[in-house]
């Protein structure tokens, strides 16, 4: 952490996160899910369905509130079932949060 980071509270701090989900995490709401809570959490980002049946998202905003998002994630929506989450540093930024088509 640097210098200038560790005068920051936790929830000044804007981190970015890549994730990648695997699982039952297609057909299942899965996308709305994480628009829904990113939202509520007041996040920037993105959520897409991948051709390979993982779901990706990009997520940037105050820590705690990302370190809620992932968690969140990790659980998925009621009919979901997360095998695998990746996540990863990622300094893409976006206005708002909202599906993506599918790549």
């Amino acid at each position: 952490m640097s210098g200038s980071e560790a005068a920051l509270s936790a929830d000044q701090i804007v981190v970015g996160r890549r994730l990648r989900v695997s699982g039952t995490v297609q057909g299942v709401g899965f996308r709305w899910f994480v628009c829904s809570v990113a939202r509520e959490l007041g996040l920037q980002g993105w959520v897409r369905n991948l051709r390979s049946g993982q779901v990706e998202v990009l997520v940037w905003g105050a820590q705690p509130q990302v370190v809620a998002l992932i968690h969140h994630v990790s659980l998925g929506p009621p009919h979901a079932r997360v095998d695998a989450l990746e996540v990863e540093d990622s300094a893409e930024r976006t206005a708002g949060f909202d599906q993506r088509p599918t790549i």
